[in-house]
């Protein structure tokens, strides 16, 4: 398990015997650690930070730490988020720079030569591969998202929007504007389907056919209806104590997170067949979905690939 902290710290957690041991990582970074991900190997994590960087750390046996390599240029601020390619390789991260960005992180001494992908062939370490967005045209980058396939790129905004970029289309870029507040994490589902989150507190289903069209399905978690009564004396009471009110107003928002969604990640199978995603938030709630019963739940709900 790997952690990082507005401390500028990052460690590796091993557990033996029942007694979680931490490994030191020397990260080197004069602002606070964002964002961190493992590699699909496992055998290199990446950290993103607030000092216009990203650290790519691996494991130097002979001194029993974690070495980092930077990736610097051209990120101009904040890294918000990460995601690791399938070939262990590249790796997207989306910035307060209004970018999404492609680097390659091969490191000669970790990793097997890659082979040529969609993205491009040429993969020495920080080797910028794509770059999406910029001033005017977005806003900052919460989330990004590689698919399965590896040529697909999902990403989204502080603008509310969604964006789908294809590499294997000549870097053919898809995005929706929705009517949403802000989102704050996205991830593949399946080959051609997202599940987006953030501050409207519910998780969104959109979907990318293959001319290249973003669509939005449905949202995922439908508000219950509020049953309306009277109040009583005690409740009168306890309104004017809580809120200083007398008006029988139910604050809660009817679903079932409270507050604003940081994360969506596969909790079952991968992005290429997942059946149940997970969903975390500020309020400290996690819930597991399971898209069987979402199917069976919401009508005319048809998840593609499934």
């Amino acid at each position: 398990m790997v952690t990082c902290g507005a401390d500028r710290n990052a460690y590796v957690w091993n557990q033996k015997d029942g007694i979680w041991k931490l490994t030191l990582v020397i990260l080197r970074i004069n602002d606070a650690a964002t964002s961190v991900k493992w590699s699909p190997l496992q055998n290199k994590f990446a950290v993103g930070s607030g000092a216009r960087l990203i650290s790519v750390c691996y494991f130097e046996s002979e001194n029993d730490w974690w070495v980092s390599k930077y990736i610097k240029k051209p990120i101009h601020s904040t890294v918000l988020s990460l995601d690791w390619h399938p070939n262990n390789v590249l790796l997207a991260a989306g910035s307060c720079d209004f970018k999404c960005r492609v680097f390659s992180t091969y490191i000669k001494e970790v990793d097997e030569k890659p082979a040529s992908t969609p993205w491009g062939s040429k993969m020495s370490f920080g080797q910028l591969m794509s770059a999406f967005g910029g001033s005017g045209t977005g806003g900052w980058v919460h989330g990004v998202s590689f698919s399965a396939s590896r040529s697909l790129l999902a990403w989204v905004s502080h603008n509310s929007t969604v964006s789908v970029a294809d590499a294997s289309k000549s870097m053919q870029v898809s995005t929706l504007k929705t009517e949403f507040l802000p989102l704050l994490s996205v991830s593949f589902i399946l080959e051609n389907s997202v599940v987006a989150a953030g501050h409207d507190c519910c998780p969104t289903l959109l979907n990318d056919d293959d001319r290249g069209c973003l669509t939005f399905i449905s949202k995922l978690d439908i508000p219950k209806q509020s049953i309306q009564h009277n109040m009583s004396a005690m409740e009168h009471f306890c309104n004017m104590d809580k809120r200083a009110t007398t008006e029988n107003r139910n604050t809660a928002l009817g679903m079932l997170h409270q507050s604003s969604i940081t994360q969506v990640s596969i909790h079952e199978v991968d992005k290429q067949d997942c059946r149940k995603f997970c969903i975390t938030g500020i309020d400290g709630a996690m819930t597991i979905w399971d898209f069987k019963i979402l199917e069976f739940s919401i009508q005319g709900l048809r998840i593609m690939g499934s």
